[in-house]
């Protein structure tokens, strides 16, 4: 019993996803119909780029990065400026998640370098920004987020026509980003300090960092559809399994079942022509706020692959569950990460936190729901 309270507290998400499926297979029998629901070509490819990312992160590839980058940050504002500008630009790149899994606890790292004062100052409003910046970052491009990866395929887009989609969106929520870093350094010392040595002593395998630097590039390959996806599955597949098979225990498998549970759950859905009809008239000419509002419940992942299955407005669900991102706390599941890293941290002030964090992302998303209305004129 013990276990299985512990697996919905971390695996939410996942259980509430197969009980569903679960559910609607009560109502729809399975059937040879079943395989046809499952989007195998996102699987694939988001298995191929969290495996290329666990590896790389194993690494301390963008670590590394990330020291480089901060090396160059002669004061406070820059310093500032850095440590979210990596969580902004990188996620674009390395996901969401895998930025904030990697930058939130470097920046606690540097805080502690400069200082009791400084860490007190400055850990609660730059960690808050980082995850804004992670899930205003991960907008951008397909491979920026689940939800990204899924509609992108699914709406049959180009990469360019995609980034243009949402780049309005990304240019407003770096000005919005620099803007806040100004305020919050405004009355803070301009010596960043000293920087701690990193503490990761141990080097890069750099064959195994070669070997995944260039499946990283077969994987945007099979995202622009100039490979099949097959092709970087097995390669990515392989290589783990020869040269580094112990990142293949870092791979977010939860996020992969939970996508299958459903596809599932959406296609029996669309077998059921009364609530298909209903769910399809309520989404009609309001997808984006519609996605907003579902992710603010479900998360922006759960969202889009259930909005998904009821409407061809692809466009405006990628807009929607984008921006739907930001607002409560489970909106995208990345912020748990910093929460937790909060909770770990500084528990004594993880109530400050929440509601700094709940009062930034609902003035991003006000800010940003704004220029979508402009946009839509």
């Amino acid at each position: 019993m013990t276990k299985l309270k512990r697996f919905f507290q971390q695996e939410t998400v996942l259980a509430v996803a197969a009980a569903l499926a679960i559910l609607s297979a009560i109502l729809v029998r399975p059937d040879a119909e079943y395989i046809g629901y499952i989007d195998f070509r996102t699987l694939a490819i988001l298995f191929s780029l969290m495996t290329v990312m666990a590896g790389l992160r194993r690494q301390g590839v963008f670590d590394r990065m990330g020291r480089a980058l901060l090396a160059l940050s002669g004061g406070t504002l820059q310093l500032v400026l850095v440590l979210v500008g990596l969580c902004f630009f990188g996620s674009m790149f390395i996901t969401n998640d895998v930025s904030l899994l990697t930058f939130v606890p470097f920046t606690f790292v540097v805080l502690d370098s400069l200082g009791e004062e400084m860490r007190e100052k400055l850990a609660l409003p730059v960690v808050c920004m980082q995850t804004v910046a992670a899930n205003l970052g991960s907008m951008l491009t397909p491979i920026g987020n689940p939800q990204n990866l899924y509609l992108y395929g699914k709406g049959g887009m180009g990469m360019g026509e995609f980034v243009l989609l949402m780049l309005p969106y990304s240019l407003a929520s770096l000005v919005m980003l620099a803007a806040w870093a100004v305020f919050t350094c405004r009355n803070l010392r301009s010596g960043a300090g000293p920087f701690l040595a990193s503490k990761h002593s141990a080097h890069a395998n750099q064959k195994i960092v070669v070997i995944y630097g260039v499946l990283f590039l077969v994987c945007l390959l099979s995202v622009v559809r100039v490979l099949p996806y097959g092709v970087s599955f097995a390669a990515v597949l392989i290589a783990a399994l020869a040269a580094d098979r112990i990142t293949l225990k870092g791979v977010d498998y939860s996020l992969l079942l939970t996508f299958v549970a459903f596809f599932v759950f959406i296609g029996n859905l669309g077998r059921i022509p009364a609530f298909s009809d209903w769910l399809a008239g309520i989404i009609a000419g309001r997808e984006v706020l519609v996605s907003v509002l579902a992710s603010q419940v479900t998360s922006n992942v759960p969202a889009a692959l259930l909005l998904s299955g009821f409407t061809d407005n692809t466009r405006a669900l990628i807009i929607g569950t984008n921006l739907g991102g930001l607002g409560t706390l489970i909106a995208s599941m990345a912020s748990l990460i910093s929460y937790r890293q909060i909770a770990r941290e500084e528990p004594q002030r993880k109530g400050r936190y929440f509601a700094l964090f709940t009062i930034s992302n609902v003035v991003f998303l006000v800010v940003l729901l704004g220029l979508w209305a402009l946009l839509s004129i």
